[in-house]
């Protein structure tokens, strides 16, 4: 079997690049060890719950002990389906902040700027009541939706933080991403609109791409020139060849896994697990990053919201709803209003997230509070902590060792505190009175620095958007893993497409940068001019050095 190019992963970067890269011309084989996404546990925008908690869908890693959170093991859920995590997540699209760009750039991901990664935005978007065509993409095969925002709780939660002194913006993935205003969803005529849906069902269809289920174990190296995939496909083992080249778009965590496998990597770390080194990378699977958020959750004084269905009839009701009409609650993903703000004077752009959700329940759906209740998810979009992926033995099967060494560095501890003290502000607010009871996570005792640290300690869940793990830099540069261009240095014919080659986290959920990675990624490997870089500036609170809001 080959192809001119062999993709391993079907989630956000690699469907955007098998799409790209079939309607240039090109034969490409993508390698998924996961199945179908049929069936509305993945179709359903309002069951998101369900798949990241399947191991049909995922892969089940989770963290070595976190040392800064009293040893406790959290979930890192990565997509193991067609449409990878973008099959498995809550569907929530932002961009990020300009500035996340053009800090990528001064780190030496040349040509990565804001200037220069919003036209692969526009590019990729179908905008539908974004802030229209200067600043959004309305043709792209990306489908991008507003919830109707029909409970009153999310407009209260928008007026709250107008109430609070906060800007309200009509498109955070516009010009101004700073302030509290409509969340935006990969949803399209009420089913989620993952990158299978919107890239890699299309370019099959188109004949030039091929989806082949099996477990990479590893890319094949010819010298230093990689020729093809070793996969597994129950015992049998066999070598997909690649006639130009193969790229990487497995996940942040998989990605540097397989680079290790393959000989690239930290030499002293490879030779203990006996792979014979081809190219000494120290940054291969360093520089793990992720959003910790924490559920602030209150008591509703009336009963409006999401709880009424949270019983066997009321799931039975939504599901038979959302199958036979399309509507109702499980239509959307009830991410339908957020914030970004700062969370201090001299911050120059948000870092802190909210999402608003009218239930008080666990991301996973394993724990809902007793009765009416909604929660906002908080938390700082920049800490300085940094973990690795590494491995656990030279056996494929083997999961790798996960550490993110979350809170290890002081001001996280900060930072989360502000979130909770700023939250509490927008809560109080004259716009919540007529809904709010009783504040129920972490709750009115839980008030000095050092609760509120024993607090986040036994609290604070990953956002599930790990990346950095063979970030982009220089050639040049000992720790980077990939160039500008995404080739993997060092060695050629080799390419990464997915969110390790993120510098630094961006502002917000990684979907909608995963993405653009793969449409950026295609244009490189075809040789490409780059699309024109853009002259629009994006709106940076004019008071940031003297003002928090």
């Amino acid at each position: 079997m080959h192809a001119d190019y062999v993709i391993v992963g079907a989630g956000s970067g690699g469907s955007a690049l098998a799409y790209r890269l079939a309607e240039a011309g090109k034969r490409v084989m993508v390698i998924e060890h996961g199945g179908s996404d049929a069936g509305p546990f993945i179709q359903m925008p309002g069951a998101l719950s369900y798949p990241m908690n399947m191991a049909l869908y995922d892969w089940g890693f989770s963290t070595e002990p976190e040392p800064h959170l009293g040893g406790r093991i959290l979930a890192t859920p990565r997509g193991k389906v067609i449409g990878g995590s973008s099959s498995i997540n809550g569907m929530v699209y932002v961009r990020g902040h300009a500035r996340d760009y053009d800090t990528w750039a001064e780190m030496g991901a040349d040509g990565w700027a804001y200037a220069d990664v919003l036209p692969y935005f526009k590019r990729m978007e179908h905008s539908h009541g974004g802030s229209g065509p200067e600043f959004r993409g309305t043709d792209g095969p990306l489908h991008i939706t507003r919830g109707s925002r029909s409970n009153p709780l999310f407009d209260a939660f928008i007026k709250a933080g107008e109430q609070a002194g906060y800007p309200v913006t009509a498109d955070y993935n516009g010009q101004q991403q700073e302030g509290f205003g409509p969340m935006e969803a990969t949803i399209w005529k009420s089913r989620r609109w993952s990158a299978a849906n919107a890239y890699l069902k299309p370019a099959v269809a188109g004949g030039n791409v091929q989806v082949v289920r099996g477990f990479a174990r590893r890319v094949v190296m010819e010298g230093k020139r990689a020729v093809g995939v070793e996969i597994q496909r129950g015992s049998d083992v066999q070598v997909i060849r690649a006639g130009r080249e193969v790229i990487l778009a497995a996940s942040s965590i998989n990605t540097p896994k397989l680079l290790m496998l393959s000989g690239i990597g930290p030499a002293e770390h490879l030779r203990e697990h006996g792979v014979e080194v081809i190219a000494d990378r120290p940054g291969v699977g360093a520089n793990l990053q992720d959003h910790l958020e924490i559920y602030m959750q209150f008591s509703a004084s009336q009963p409006i919201t999401l709880f009424k269905y949270w019983n066997l009839w009321g799931k039975a009701w939504v599901g038979a709803q959302w199958l036979f009409t399309g509507k109702g609650p499980g239509a959307s993903n009830q991410f339908e209003a957020c914030a970004f703000i700062r969370s201090k004077a001299g911050v120059d752009y948000p870092d802190i997230q909210y999402h608003f959700l009218p239930i008080a329940v666990r991301y996973d759906g394993k724990a809902v509070a007793s009765g009416h209740g909604f929660q906002a998810h908080v938390g700082p979009m920049r800490s300085k902590s940094r973990g690795s992926v590494t491995l656990r033995s030279g056996n494929p099967a083997d999961s790798p060792v996960i550490r993110f060494n979350y809170m290890s560095h002081p001001e996280d501890w900060e930072d989360f505190r502000s979130c909770i003290r700023l939250t509490r502000e927008v809560f109080g607010q004259e716009a919540f009175k007529p809904y709010i009871k009783d504040e129920l996570q972490p709750g009115p005792a839980v008030q000095t620095d050092d609760q509120l640290d024993d607090f986040l300690r036994e609290h604070v869940e990953s956002a599930y958007h790990p990346c950095g793990t063979a970030r982009m830099g220089r050639a040049s540069d000992p720790m980077a893993v990939v160039d500008p261009e995404c080739r993997v240095i060092g060695v050629e014919g080799l390419r990464v497409a997915d969110s390790s080659v993120f510098p630094q986290v961006t502002n917000g959920n990684l979907n909608a940068p995963s993405i653009m990675v793969g449409e950026k990624a295609a244009d490189h490997i075809l040789g490409r001019t780059p699309l024109p870089a853009s002259n629009l500036e994006a709106w940076v609170n004019p008071n940031w050095r003297t003002a928090q809001r």
